[in-house]
């Protein structure tokens, strides 16, 4: 058992403890840590002397709230949406919908394009890719001249999320003899809303692009401020919604919830499509709910919150991670393993972070390395708990996934939590040492150190069979595509987290090495790290277009868990700290349906 002390002294602390006076060490440790909540351990306690086999042990906290969901909760939720009825109604209106998609040849292109971009919207586009694609393919072949602001912008959108060619120079007819948008162009608030959300598929080299993302977001707000007081007017709410995040970064699960609620006040909504979206959300929602009862008896029965309670208990959200990264039904053993994999990611980041020494780390790094049982002895009892209970469950996924196979992932998965405990690692000794990076030294670990890349490689190994070897070469390499979706969510979780983790006592994030480097203000630090991240977005736009090694899948997954990044620090901290926002989000994805339908 370890005894908390908030807001204590050094003098009262050692009073607490049964010393005279505080040593050397005890000063030199505390004024390192430099945060109020402190833990010592109990075998470090004695009358009045320390014992030379026990050292005081001072260890950081995070303070971390419990979870705001508890088991018996998550057992009981009962959902209408589960069995035939719902199933069978939901097949009608699927296959009404697929027979009104082939009747679509004598609509307009636009008209098309509308329904294809609601459908995805909607959420449930997954249920008609060939149709789609069929569309999209008609088009691209005959493609119409003349086309509105609005109409061109959106062809460019879909073509490019659909991995067609299509080249920023259809926009050419909208430019001046300066290659500004033209003045009448500027007036068509529909058509500026859609180009500025296709602006954020551009390439590294596509200036028009580029400059059409500072163009139509300075008209937008502009409108924005001339109609603030039309909060019903559905165009004022598309665009307040798309200027706080574009759609390209949007986790589409947020997206498809937020959506319904929009399109079914349109006065040209489809009745047939909006029921079905309406369905398919709570029918898919009814499969993550199954997934989360699983996982909460398997968190249950690893007793890891009860022994582990330094770390954060974050399953509920760890799942609703794992739901924005691929929340299709057909998925859910990707979501399960997933979620473990995160929820190790969160202890061993609190053990690097908040509650380990140094000399303890160092020991944990190189047992993670050598990955053998008997690395578990020089270990103390917490680190034994989590590295045997790590072992067990990374061993049991290579393990299902040579049995379905027939190919051993093992090295694969071992030297992924090998390079994030290494990252783990230089960033403690940074902390000990009181060492400040440069930017791009901060950069060059913490792009391993966020975490994205090891669960990348676990996420490849559970949604592509087969595996191509090519593809697997690549993949321990940590090409581009796996780079970019990393740098985006570190420098997204910076963005909202970096004043708190230094508060409890943790390295400089981005923000802090760039004013350290550069003496600028906080403020234009993080306009230099969102200028970033839109940067590597554009990078991670080209490597997709170049990528042919991995499936479209596994190329979604990296895009979503950047997206992901985008939408858990929208509000600040929406894992470490929980806020309203963050319950509010994972209440309306995880446990509320939408309005019941029959």
């Amino acid at each position: 058992m370890e005894a908390v002390f908030n807001n204590v002294g050094i003098q009262s602390m050692a009073t607490l403890i049964g010393l005279r006076r505080p040593s050397a060490t005890l000063f030199s440790s505390l004024s390192r840590l430099g945060q109020p909540s402190l833990l010592v351990s109990k075998a470090c306690l004695s009358s009045g002397t320390i014992a030379e086999p026990n050292p005081i042990i001072i260890r950081r906290s995070g303070n971390y709230k419990p979870s705001m969901w508890d088991f018996e909760y998550i057992q009981s939720i009962h959902n209408d949406y589960v069995g035939e009825k719902p199933m069978k109604r939901f097949d009608e209106l699927k296959k009404e919908m697929k027979l009104m998609m082939i009747e679509v040849e004598g609509l307009k292109e636009s008209d098309k394009l509308e329904l294809i971009d609601n459908l995805q919207r909607l959420g449930v586009s997954y249920h008609f890719k060939y149709e789609i694609m069929k569309i999209l393919r008609s088009i691209h072949l005959n493609a119409a001249t003349g086309d509105s602001l609005y109409a061109t912008s959106l062809k460019f959108r879909l073509f490019r999320e659909h991995g067609f060619h299509i080249s920023q120079d259809i926009f050419n007819d909208f430019k001046d003899e300066n290659d500004n948008l033209k003045e009448n162009s500027c007036k068509d608030t529909k058509g500026l809303l859609q180009l500025y959300e296709a602006s954020f598929l551009a390439t590294e080299t596509e200036i028009t692009l580029k400059y059409a993302t500072r163009f139509t977001a300075a008209h937008l707000k502009n409108y924005l401020s001339n109609h603030c007081d039309h909060k019903d007017n559905r165009m004022v709410a598309l665009a307040q919604h798309a200027l706080e995040l574009p759609r390209h970064w949007m986790m589409p699960r947020l997206e498809t919830q937020w959506y319904i609620s929009i399109y079914e006040i349109m006065s040209n909504a489809n009745p047939l499509l909006l029921e079905l979206a309406k369905l398919d959300f709570n029918i898919v929602q009814a499969v993550h709910q199954q997934d989360l009862r699983i996982l909460s008896r398997w968190w249950k029965s690893t007793c890891l919150a009860e022994k582990l309670s330094f770390s954060r208990d974050r399953l509920v959200e760890n799942l609703f991670w794992a739901v924005r990264i691929e929340f299709e039904p057909q998925h859910s053993y990707f979501r399960r393993m997933l979620t473990k994999v995160d929820a190790f990611v969160g202890i061993i980041d609190d053990i690097y972070d908040v509650y380990g020494t140094l000399d303890e780390l160092e020991v944990f790094t190189d047992a993670i390395e050598r990955w053998e049982i008997k690395a578990i002895e020089q270990l103390p009892h917490y680190m034994k708990v989590c590295y045997l209970a790590l072992f067990n469950i990374t061993n049991e996924m290579a393990y299902e996934i040579l049995k379905e196979q027939g190919i051993d992932v093992l090295p694969y998965l071992t030297k992924s939590w090998a390079d994030l405990c290494k990252s783990f690692i230089r960033e403690a000794r940074w902390y000990y040492s009181g060492y400040v990076p440069t930017l791009e030294e901060y950069m060059d670990n913490a792009w391993i150190s966020i975490a994205v890349p090891m669960v990348l490689v676990h996420a490849f190994f559970l949604v592509t069979n087969p595996v191509p070897k090519e593809a697997l070469e690549s993949l321990s390499k940590y090409p581009d595509l796996i780079r970019c979706s990393a740098i985006i969510f570190r420098l997204a979780d910076d963005l909202a987290t970096s004043s708190d983790e230094l508060k409890r006592g943790d390295v400089p994030k981005s923000i802090q090495c760039y004013m350290n480097e550069k003496g600028t203000s906080e403020e234009e630090a993080r306009e230099h790290i969102r200028f970033c991240i839109k940067e590597t977005w554009e990078r991670m736009n080209t490597t997709q277009r170049e990528n042919s090694l991995f499936s479209d899948t596994f190329i979604e997954i990296t895009k979503n868990i950047a997206r992901t990044a985008h939408c858990m620090y929208l509000h600040g901290d929406g894992h470490g700290i929980q806020n309203g926002e963050v319950k509010n989000s994972i209440s309306k994805i995880l446990f509320e349906p939408i309005t019941p339908l029959y």
